[in-house]
């Protein structure tokens, strides 16, 4: 394994010479990304339609190329799931990653080419390792194994035309490493792409508490789960007694500030170093590069072209954009994306803001639209009410206002979603009610509905039944009587949550 280190520590280092490139010359960087996304979509049924041949400048771009979202992009997305050849991107699309969809549609399929695989989501992995190894001289990384935790997958024959692949984009970049990097990880293809989660748990367990884990991986909720799991298991105080050579969690996905704290408990040393990363279903957008700061350096060379919706515009239907060298700093923007799998000025509906413009370093501000995404759920707005509405007429209730948030992870226990409504006309068995709102969920979101799966990552959620004025007086103390301001329906915290419950004890 010498020779092999040291040709991986080589290869890392040209890796960062890219990476300096990239922050010297970031506006060169995106106008040869678009570029070649031009020259390789040209000949596509999407590329034809909108005259790609005729583009010569982002300006032009942006000119005939519609802003698009998922629901626009379906029905391409549907012929190259039927097998059709260079609709959205040159050759058969074979991989679709699922991602939370809206209310239309349970899940979101996205098409990922080998192009996205090979000089994006590999790329962003590969910097990952080269940032933190430049950050860290010290570091005995490689001598030890990566531990992440794969997404589930399924084989999706259609009418017998095409067999193409679907699952989680975790599933699919650890589906096709190459031979070389799985060596690096584990556990290995067999249990990290089992879809039952507690005999993935077990597996996992059994086969890594056995291992060198330098490095561990993946979202945070199902990490704090399988640590709590070897704990039990373990019976240790600090992970280092079962990985006495881990050094850093590489983590992404959702929010990492409610589980830090859950993480330090397990640490008892309070050494273990956290790097955060942006990789979407859509593509790897970000990786942190300083140790001190946690904003992520936006990755312009991962053939991704990228622009900007200012927040006044996020609910325009045809919206303006900004490119690179127009944004600011302290300004929330949404994302459209160009990308090497086939996205055309896709909006993805994530928010960022941007920290610094030399180098472009960003943070992520959430959804652009009311979202709960702190267990990985993907929860929107949209779907609370449906699903609400649903629950409502099957039990004869009324409803006239609510707000939901997450009871955040307690040591050994799971977390769930606490929803407080005011109901005109109140359920006449409020579990019932509780129960008819799960299955509703389940049904409108894939994401909730794969992690209230036999309770696996998100406990039955709990309804708080308040009285009727409650939201009225809760406005009032703020301040905030009047028709332009609204209840906020879902939150990552519980801000609003806690002060709606804190103002019920006051009064009593």
């Amino acid at each position: 394994m010498g020779l092999f280190n040291r040709l991986g520590n080589q290869y890392l280092k040209r890796r960062l010479s890219s990476i300096d490139e990239m922050k010297e010359n970031p506006l060169k960087a995106q106008a040869k990304v678009l570029t070649e996304l031009l020259k390789r979509g040209k000949g596509t049924v999407y590329g034809q339609k909108h005259n790609f041949s005729g583009i010569s400048s982002p300006g032009d771009f942006r000119e005939k190329v519609p802003v698009v979202n998922y629901n626009e992009l379906t029905p391409f997305i549907h012929r190259a799931m039927q097998g059709e050849k260079n609709v959205l991107w040159p050759g058969r699309m074979e991989n679709f990653a699922k991602s939370s969809g809206t209310t239309e549609s349970s899940s979101k399929l996205i098409p990922v080419s080998e192009e996205g695989l090979k000089n994006c989501h590999y790329l962003g992995g590969r910097d990952m390792l080269a940032i933190y190894l430049r950050n860290h001289p010290d570091s005995k990384l490689i001598t030890g194994k990566n531990l992440s935790i794969g997404g589930s997958q399924e084989g999706s024959p259609v009418a017998g035309k095409n067999n193409f692949y679907t699952g989680n984009i975790s599933a699919i970049v650890m589906k096709n490493l190459p031979f070389w990097a799985q060596l690096g990880r584990t556990p290995g293809l067999k249990v990290a792409l089992m879809n039952d989660w507690e005999k993935k748990l077990e597996a996992i367990t059994a086969i890594t508490s056995q291992q060198k884990i330098t490095s561990l991986a993946g979202s945070p909720m199902w990490m704090l789960l399988l640590l709590q799991h070897i704990q039990k298991e373990q019976k240790f105080k600090d992970i280092r007694e079962v990985w006495p050579h881990l050094e850093v969690f590489f983590h992404g996905s959702v929010s990492f500030a409610p589980y830090k704290p859950l993480f330090e408990e397990l640490d008892g040393a309070g050494t273990l170093r956290y790097q955060e990363i942006y990789n979407a279903t859509e593509g790897f957008f970000g990786i942190q590069d300083l140790t001190d700061d946690t904003s992520m350096l936006l990755m312009l060379n991962y053939g991704i072209f990228y622009e900007f919706i200012p927040e006044e515009d996020f609910s325009d239907e045809s919206p303006e954009t900004l490119l690179l060298s127009e944004v600011k700093t302290g300004r929330k923007y949404s994302l459209v994306i160009s990308t090497n799998s086939g996205l055309w000025r896709y909006k993805i509906g994530d928010s960022i803001k941007f920290t610094s413009l030399n180098p472009f370093r960003f943070k992520i501000m959430g959804r652009t639209k009311h979202c709960l995404n702190v267990f990985g759920e993907d929860l929107f707005a949209e779907q609370g009410e449906a699903a609400l509405a649903k629950a409502c007429k099957r039990t004869g209730t009324l409803m006239s206002n609510f707000t939901v948030a997450p009871f955040f992870y307690s040591q050994g226990e799971k977390g769930y979603h606490e929803w407080v409504v005011e109901f005109k006309k109140p359920p006449a068995r409020p579990e019932e009610f509780a129960k008819i709102l799960d299955e509703e969920l389940c049904n409108l979101n894939e994401d909730y509905r794969q992690k209230r799966k036999a309770d696996t990552a998100i406990d039955k959620p709990v309804v708080r039944e308040v009285p009727e004025g409650t939201f009225y007086q809760w406005l009032k103390s703020k301040e905030k009587l009047g028709g332009q301001h609204k209840i906020p329906a879902m939150s990552n915290n519980r801000q609003f949550v806690e002060e709606i419950l804190s103002s019920l004890r006051t009064v009593s």
